[in-house]
């Protein structure tokens, strides 16, 4: 195992999900630089469509990510 992934395995859940956030994030701003197989993109194009279809069974991405760190990291 390479030192930075030890030191990142090291770090509480809550802060390596953070970490995995911000590096997403990093990756965000050249989405060209990921490539899509022909599945994901047909995955992606029905959820979209189903999206359209039943607008009100979706949940806020902020929702759910904070429901999850709660699980993880409950504050009393």
């Amino acid at each position: 195992m390479n030192k930075i992934l030890a030191e990142a395995l090291a770090l509480p859940v809550s802060e390596r999900i953070q970490l995995v956030q911000d590096i997403w994030d990093s990756i965000l701003p050249e989405p060209s630089a990921v490539e899509l197989t022909d599945a994901q993109k047909k995955e992606l194009d029905r959820r979209l469509d189903d999206d359209r279809k039943n607008p009100g069974n979706t949940i806020p991405w902020e929702e759910v990510r904070e429901n999850q760190l709660r699980k993880v990291d409950p504050k009393p």
